[in-house]
């Protein structure tokens, strides 16, 4: 698996800015092909499951609209496709009660935002290779 063909990665974010950012990052600095950026979290199930390929990693905005970034979680970890899928919160809220409650919802990983660009790329191979991180320090 290269990382041009792989891996496919889903961001739902409601800032457009933010998935500007995160857009350049995954196609023009990794050269990833299968990228999906969600502007909201409406019909959540039914788009996720109408992506081909399937993501390998999903990155969640926290604070999105009409389902946060829990609700989704909640819902991805009902799927049995998306049962081992790593699953990254990306949050500006990073203090330690918030990041205890994304550890006990069950994501796998939280990235504090705004993102660091320099090493951002290093982070998501990491976590692709099935490292926990909880980068949240600014």
């Amino acid at each position: 698996m290269t990382m041009t063909d792989r891996p496919a990665i889903l961001y739902v974010e409601d800032d457009a800015h933010s998935r500007r950012l995160m857009s350049m990052l995954l196609h023009g600095r990794m050269h990833l092909n299968h990228v999906t950026l969600l502007e909201d979290s409406a019909d959540f199930v039914a788009r996720v499951e109408a992506l081909a390929p399937a993501p390998d990693l999903i990155l969640l905005d926290i604070h999105v609209k009409p389902l946060s970034g829990f609700e989704m979680l909640a819902l991805l970890r009902q799927m049995p496709a998306f049962a081992r899928t790593p699953i990254v919160a990306l949050t500006a809220s990073v203090m330690s009660e918030e990041v205890q409650k994304l550890r006990a919802a069950g994501f796998d990983s939280c990235l504090a935002k705004p993102i660091d660009l320099e090493t951002f790329p290093e982070l998501l191979r990491r976590i692709l290779a099935g490292e926990t991180i909880w980068s949240i320090l600014q």
